[in-house]
């Protein structure tokens, strides 16, 4: 599978050993003082709704004391590895598509971090019919590329229809997947190039509106559609493979400059009209964009503050762990930090198939060291502990704690072996899997420790990080619990439990690590997967969180975690973004 958000989470991990600059979503519930004192990152609401006509009527409302004018200079340690629309997945890049793509719907996203789904493009969220197999939308009037032709509705099935060509296999295939019934849609639809439309996706141009008509129903299609993925492009400026390099704006920037692993320049697409967008505020005149430093250069350049520095941020890789305390305990450099906690979360999975008693997987629940962990990954600062599948950010999400795990985090060996009395398996071998790196070589001998006392006997594998997925997808490992970590593509349950336990999912390279199949949970992810009403599917999807945990154990979750930024002086509005852990590019400004 490409390299999405919710891959990112995990690979980003494995290879960011002790400096913890991991993706989050915004959250203050870790009762420590390492808050950044922005607006959305003391509190988190947690809030997901979908919005009304009026919600997705521009323009974005104003930010307090900004302006219009100047240069802000994000700073990341790679480029953007795709710019086409129809390969973008990957966090880092839709972070950049933002500026100048835009897509049928998307997030206004509120100062405390809350979320509200609202027409981008469409002057609405869709409308839903025939049991959610039917989605239309209607386009807004004074939507343009940056040439001044008009942005049409031959233009966004275009874009759609992009994702089934044999040169956009980078990005997410979730519409193509429900628009043929089939994973194997490019089986049914080659893109297109040669002229050819999916039969599924009609448009009428009279009227502006777009209908899909799915093989496989999805009631929060509307949710998929905000994914950088779906955007359109423009039918008589279509380059194919080139358009990767070079993408036509339909936002508030457009590319002027790319130097390829050095910098690229953005600046104001004059065609966009505000108007039209709810979203975007877009004060800056520019951004400049610097590849190449890593994290501890970026953080030290930042907290040095001058110069160009005075307006730039950290704007992919957080601040390591080795300047945190320094960023925490300075009252001027933790103004200009903001933090959030990751979307999705961090947890091991337990093999189900090779521990069968639940009463086991229930043992290795309280037995597991979650303080000792998180204070190897930096304390309190590092995140929040984990006692759900679902994370704060998803709609329907509660906390619960059937474990016991925020009364006693540093784990019940008590509880733990009463358990396994009871279950005739004392002393039970546990064969425990993690990725080699400075953290998890380190958090190895605590797990090791309170696995022993709780009356097991660990046997530990440390796997090479660069195919630690590998080897751990496998049906047929030897493994019994295994770290792991996924973040959803859009805040609902089903894209966090769907991939993680369906039983249908189980194969060689599949997410289901736990390789969970029980059938009350399969039935109950079908039913869920076709509530209408997002809401109630929230309090369902959050219902089966709980049951799947307190019943089958299938998990154990450790940490929601938080990843710091720095900004220079001169920067303001610096939010941390719920969908894609670090600032909301289009709501910074030059401060006067």
């Amino acid at each position: 599978m490409s390299i999405s958000r919710r891959n990112f989470v995990i690979t980003a991990s494995a290879v960011a050993g002790g400096s913890m600059v991991l993706s989050a979503c915004s959250s203050g519930s870790s009762g420590d003082d390492g808050n950044g004192g922005h607006a959305g990152t003391d509190k988190y609401t947690g809030t997901v709704t979908v919005g009304t006509k009026e919600d997705s009527t521009g323009p974005a409302p104003e930010i307090k004391g900004a302006k219009k004018g100047g240069t802000i200079r994000p700073i990341a340690p790679d480029d953007f590895s795709h710019l086409d629309p129809q390969q973008i997945w990957f966090s880092w890049n839709a972070q950049a598509a933002n500026l100048y793509s835009r897509t049928l719907t998307g997030y206004k996203i509120a100062d405390d971090g809350s979320m509200t789904l609202v027409g981008d493009l469409a002057t609405d969220t869709g409308t839903m019919s025939n049991g959610g197999k039917t989605w239309t939308f209607t386009l807004k009037d004074g939507l343009k590329w940056e040439d001044g032709s008009e942005l049409t509705v031959d233009d966004v099935r275009h874009g759609l229809e992009r994702g089934f060509s044999s040169y956009t296999t980078n990005g997410a295939s979730y519409l193509q997947n429900a628009l043929t019934g089939t994973a194997e849609f490019r089986k049914v639809y080659q893109g297109p190039d040669k002229g050819k439309h999916l039969d599924g996706i009609k448009i009428d141009s009279a009227k502006k509106t777009i209908t899909l008509n799915l093989k496989l129903a999805r009631p929060d299609l509307n949710f998929t559609l905000a994914m950088a993925s779906y955007g359109p492009v423009p039918v008589k400026h279509d380059t194919k493979e080139k358009y990767d390099k070079d993408p036509v704006s339909c936002g508030p920037y457009k590319i002027s400059k790319h130097d390829i692993d050095k910098s690229m320049t953005m600046v104001r697409n004059e065609h966009w009209d505000p108007a039209t967008d709810s979203i975007r505020n877009a004060y800056p005149d520019q951004f400049v964009f610097e590849f190449g430093p890593e994290s501890l250069p970026a953080a030290d350049r930042m907290i040095a503050d001058d110069g160009d520095d005075q307006y730039a941020l950290m704007a992919y890789s957080g601040v390591p762990a080795d300047r945190i305390q320094k960023v925490l305990s300075d009252p001027e450099l933790k103004k200009r930090s903001w933090n959030g906690l990751l979307t999705g979360s961090y947890y091991y999975g337990i093999n189900c198939k090779r521990v069968k008693d639940v009463k086991v997987r229930q043992a290795l629940n309280y037995a597991w060291p979650l303080e000792q962990i998180r204070k190897i990954y930096g304390g309190p600062s590092a995140g929040d502990f984990a006692t759900s599948i679902l994370s704060p950010d998803l709609l329907g999400y509660k906390k619960y704690d059937a474990y016991g795990k925020l009364t006693k985090p540093k784990g019940d060996p008590e509880a733990a072996k009463k358990l396994l009395k009871e279950a005739g398996k004392e002393g039970q071998k546990i064969v425990y899997a993690f990725p080699q790196g400075q953290n998890y070589d380190k958090t190895k001998v605590v797990i090791k420790n309170a696995l022993e006392a709780a009356g097991f006997t660990p046997v530990l594998k440390p796997l090479d990080s660069t195919n630690y997925y590998d080897q751990i997808q496998q049906i047929d490992n030897q493994f019994d619990v295994m770290w792991f970590g996924w973040a959803p593509d859009w805040p609902t349950g089903f894209t966090m439990i769907q991939p993680l336990f369906d039983g249908a999912t189980i194969a060689d390279g599949s997410n289901n690590i736990s390789q969970l199949d029980v059938d009350w949970v399969n039935e109950a992810i079908k039913k869920n997967a076709l509530i209408a009403d997002q809401q109630k599917a929230g309090k369902a999807w959050q219902a089966l969180d709980e049951r799947i945990m307190k019943e089958l154990a299938p998990i154990i979750p450790e940490t929601f975690q938080r990843r710091f930024y720095l900004h220079g002086s001169k920067v303001g509005g610096a939010l941390f973004d719920p969908n894609f852990s670090a600032a909301i590019l289009y709501k910074l400004y030059v401060k006067a």
